[in-house]
This record gives C-alpha cells, sequence and structure tokens, in this order.
C-alpha cells in the first residue's frame, strides 16, 4: 500500500509569532490518522514565559492571561513534544505538518532553549524524519497554480474541510487530509516510499528558496536571503535510512 494508505501523524503548533527561531509555543496537536479517520490524538496548552502579542492572541485566540493560568511550563511541553513526534519517526510512521520547516524549526529552538535534547539527539545522532509537508509537495507538483498557499487555500483546492483554522488540532488534521488528497491526484507522489518523498522535498524546497531569493533580489532587495535548508532551517537536512 502507498505511504498515504498507511498510518501517519499530522503535526501543528500555534504560536507567538513568526520567526521561528525567537517564537514561543503556545499550543501543539499531534493526531494519529489512518483508515481515513483520527486513531488518536494528543494536545498540549504551554505557558510560554513570554507576553502573547495580540495580533497572535486574534489568530489562535490563546491570550497571555489563559496561558499562563491554564498552561503547562513551556520545557515540559516541548520535551513532550519532542518525545512524542520521535516516537512515531522510531515506528517509521511520517510526520505530516504544513510548512514543517516553520514547526519543527520553532519546536528544536525550544529544545535548545530551554537544554532539553535535541530531535536528532531523541533518535541516536541520526537525521529527522520522514518529515511530509503538503506546503512544499503542493508548490513543487502544481507550481503555476495561481493564488494563495496558505493552509485554508490549499484546503479549497483539495476539498478538505477546514472548520477552524488557527486551531493546532484542525490545522493537525488538515495537514494530514491534504497530503493524502496530493498523494491521490499526483500519482508520482504517491509511488514514492516515505524517505524518497522527504529526499525529494529537500530538492524542491531548496529549489524554491533558490527561485524566491532571486526573484526578491531581482525586485531591489539585493541583500535577500532565504534559507534553502529543510525541514530544519540551518541544519543539514538528513532522512533515516
Amino acid at each position: 500500500m502507498a505511504w498515504h494508505g498507511e498510518p501517519l501523524v499530522g503535526f501543528d503548533l500555534e504560536t507567538t509569532g513568526t520567526d521561528p527561531l525567537e517564537a514561543r509555543i503556545v499550543t501543539a496537536c499531534v493526531v494519529g490518522f489512518h483508515g481515513g479517520r483520527v486513531v488518536r490524538q494528543r494536545d498540549w496548552l504551554a505557558d510560554p514565559g513570554v507576553p502573547i502579542p495580540e495580533p497572535a492572541t486574534a489568530i489562535h485566540g490563546i491570550s497571555s492571561e489563559r496561558a499562563a493560568a491554564e498552561g503547562r511550563p513551556a520545557p515540559e511541553v516541548a520535551d513532550e513534544i519532542a518525545e512524542t513526534l520521535t516516537g512515531y519517526w522510531r515506528q517509521g510512521v511520517p510526520v505530516v505538518a504544513y510548512n514543517a520547516s516553520f514547526d519543527l524549526t520553532l519546536l528544536a529552538a525550544e529544545l535548545r532553549r530551554h537544554g532539553l535534547p535535541s530531535l536528532e539527539e531523541r533518535l541516536g545522532g541520526t537525521g529527522i524524519g520522514p518529515v511530509v509537508d503538503p506546503y512544499t509537495i503542493d508548490r513543487a507538483v502544481d507550481r503555476y497554480r495561481r493564488g494563495k498557499r496558505t493552509l485554508e487555500a490549499v484546503c479549497r483546492e483539495y476539498g478538505v474541510v477546514l472548520d477552524a483554522a488557527h486551531q493546532a488540532s484542525a490545522d493537525a488534521l488538515a495537514a494530514v487530509r491534504v497530503a493524502v488528497a496530493i498523494a491521490e491526484r499526483h500519482p508520482r507522489v504517491a509511488e514514492l516510499t516515505p524517505d524518497e518523498l522527504h529526499r525529494r522535498q529537500i530538492d524542491w524546497y531548496r529549489a524554491w528558496a533558490e527561485n524566491f531569493q532571486a526573484f526578491l533580489r531581482r525586485k531591489g532587495d539585493e541583500d535577500a536571503v532565504v534559507d534553502p535548508v529543510w525541514p530544519l532551517r540551518g541544519r543539514p537536512a538528513a532522512v533515516t535510512s
């Protein structure tokens, strides 16, 4: 059976900001998916230890006051998320995340911030993965489609229902369903093994980053730099064999 018919795990973070090296985790969800349905789910609410800016609260609905009152300590949350994801990778289950380089880079930064073992260290020093990023895949297989590539827009393109955008549980599940829909529409994606797909995404992301950087420089931003590394920004991109 192709990878999209096997067990998958959706992952999403809602955070304090848009810089993955500086933002903090506010909410998170890891959802197990198989046979077209959710088979398990785990959710977190963290106290990020810093104020949540109002624009971020407006997106995901979590205020600083609520996070402080109801959230668990950020180090505990980051550690548990990392253990959950690496536990699935050790079983060979792909982790699906929309714009994975943001969520995984932010998680890696939180682990460093709190002096916790990295994702790679938890896997015995090997690279992380396999990761499935519908954002990266969709850009590669339907490069010239007009319009936005937000999760909401791509859900509409592939007929996936997203009832509560920017809620970690809804976004994590939608990411998995979009990944499945992409594989069903594009046989060349479905026929890859998870590890092969991971490696293709490394190349696809690098090609996109190089093209986007060139575009920005043509438009006058001569110093524009777009990190070409996926799925952990600024790190060597590898996958376990």
